[in-house]
C-alpha cells in the first residue's frame, strides 16, 4: 500500500507541476514585489496550495459534502467560469454562473464520457447570449470500479489549454478517489483482523474461563460471582464495535481481567508482575494488539509446560515512543520457526494472534514498528512493542 501512495504521490506532483506551469504564463501577475519568484513560480505554487486544500475532501470519496468542498478549489485550480462534479447519476456540486439553466443538460453532457472514458469538449448549445459559458470540456473521474463520474470545466470559448488542464486536473481528481479507496480497504481489512482475532478468543478461552468459574460455585461462591463480573467485562470490551484504538490504560484493564480468568484455570503456577509507568496509561495503540501477546505468553509458559510460569508487563516512556515489553520464562519458540509463522508460511495455535498483530502495527505506524521478538527453545519469549506516543489522525476510542 505505501508503494502505491508513493507512486501516486509522485504522479500528483507532477500533474500538478505541469498544470501550474501551463496557467502559470496565462493568470501570473507580472507587477509582484521583488523577491517573490517569477511569475511562473508563484502561479506554480498558488495551483500547488489550492490543491492541497482540494484534496482532503476528495481523500474521503465523491459524494454531494465532498463535491461541495472541493468544486470551488477546482474551478480557481482551472480558472474558468464555472465547474461542476458528477457521479455517474447526477450532478453532486456546481461552482459559478449557470446552475439555473445549464445543470439541466449536464447528463446528457456527460453521459458519452461516462460510457467511454475519454475526456471531449461540446458547445453547451446554450440559448441565453449573456451567459458566458458556451463551451464545456467533460473529464472522465476514475476508481478501482471504472468511472465514477466526470468533471465538467466550462468556459467562454473552445480552448485546447483548458482540455488538457481539465483532463489532468481529473486524473489528479481521480488519484485522490483511489486513495481514499485504499484507505477504506484498509479499514476493511484491520476490521477482519479484529475479527479474526476475536474469533480466536471466543470458544477456546470462554469454554475455559466458564469451566473454571464453575469450579467455584460451590467450593467459594464469592470468588465464582467475581470471576464472572471479570469475565462479562472481558468479553464486553474484546467484542465491542466501535474504534480501532484504545487507551493503553484500557487494554491492560483487559488483560488484567483475562489474567484473573486465567490464574482461576492455573493457580500459583501462573505468576504475573506489573511494571507500568503512569505517563504512558494514555497513550492510544491499535485495539486488542496486547492481549493476543499476553495470550500466547499464558500458552508457551503455561500450557506447553508442566511447570509454572512467571510473566512480565512492563510499559515505559522512552521519548517520543512508549514502550511495552511481555515477557514469560516458558519453553519458548525456535527463530526460524517463529520467522515461518510471522510470514505466515507455518501455522501454529499462537501464530494467527502473533501475524495478525505484527502486520497491523506495520500498516498503522510503518514497517519499523513491528513486532521485535527474542526467544529460543527453551529460554522462554519477549515481546517488544513500541508505539509513537503522539501521531495525528491516532485517538482511541470513546
Amino acid at each position: 500500500m505505501s508503494g502505491i501512495a508513493l507512486a501516486a504521490a509522485v504522479a500528483v506532483g507532477a500533474v500538478l507541476l505541469a498544470v501550474g506551469f501551463v496557467l502559470g504564463r496565462s493568470t501570473a501577475r507580472r507587477s509582484a514585489a521583488p523577491g517573490l519568484g517569477t511569475p511562473v513560480e508563484r502561479a506554480t505554487f498558488h495551483t500547488l496550495h489550492t490543491a492541497s486544500l482540494a484534496a482532503p475532501p476528495l481523500r474521503a470519496g465523491l459524494t454531494e459534502e465532498t463535491a461541495a468542498r472541493a468544486a470551488g478549489r477546482l474551478r480557481s485550480l482551472l480558472g474558468t467560469e464555472a465547474l461542476c462534479l458528477t457521479d455517474r447519476t447526477a450532478v453532486l456540486a456546481w461552482d459559478g454562473p449557470g446552475d439555473g439553466h445549464h445543470r439541466d443538460r449536464v447528463a446528457e453532457l456527460v453521459a458519452e464520457t461516462l460510457a467511454s472514458g475519454r475526456s471531449r469538449s461540446a458547445h453547451t448549445l446554450c440559448a441565453d447570449d449573456t451567459c458566458p459559458l458556451r463551451w464545456a470540456v467533460v473529464a472522465p473521474l476514475t476508481g478501482e470500479d471504472g468511472v465514477l463520474g466526470a468533471l465538467v470545466a466550462y468556459g467562454s470559448g473552445e480552448s485546447a489549454v483548458l482540455v488538457r488542464a481539465a483532463t489532468e486536473v481529473a486524473r489528479w481528481v481521480s488519484v485522490q478517489l483511489e486513495l481514499a479507496e485504499l484507505d477504506r480497504s484498509r479499514t476493511r481489512i484491520v476490521e477482519a483482523e479484529i475479527r479474526a482475532l476475536r474469533a480466536q478468543i471466543s470458544p477456546h478461552f470462554i469454554f475455559n474461563s466458564l469451566a473454571a468459574i464453575a469450579s467455584f460455585v460451590r467450593t467459594d461462591p464469592e470468588r465464582a460471582r467475581e470471576l464472572l463480573l471479570e469475565f462479562a467485562d472481558f468479553t464486553r470490551y474484546s467484542f465491542r464495535r466501535h474504534g480501532e484504538f484504545a487507551r493503553l490504560a484500557d487494554e491492560l484493564r483487559s488483560i488484567e481481567q483475562y489474567l484473573a480468568l486465567a490464574g482461576a484455570r492455573f493457580g500459583d503456577r501462573l505468576k504475573v508482575t506489573l511494571r507500568i509507568a503512569p505517563e504512558v496509561l494514555t497513550v492510544a495503540l491499535p485495539f486488542l494488539c496486547l492481549q493476543p501477546l499476553v495470550e500466547n505468553a499464558v500458552k508457551h509458559g503455561l500450557e506447553d509446560s508442566a511447570e509454572g510460569c512467571r510473566i512480565v508487563i512492563a510499559a515505559h516512556d522512552a521519548g517520543a515512543e512508549a514502550v511495552v515489553t511481555i515477557e514469560d520464562d516458558g519453553v519458548g519458540m525456535d527463530p526460524e520457526e517463529l520467522r515461518a509463522v510471522l510470514r505466515g508460511e507455518r501455522p501454529s495455535a499462537s501464530g494467527i494472534g502473533l501475524r495478525n498483530v505484527d502486520e497491523r502495527l506495520r500498516q498503522v505506524y510503518g514497517p519499523e514498528h513491528g513486532l521485535v521478538i527474542e526467544t529460543g527453545v527453551g529460554a522462554g519469549m519477549k515481546v517488544t512493542v513500541r508505539v509513537p506516543k503522539y501521531r495525528p489522525g491516532v485517538h482511541p476510542a470513546a
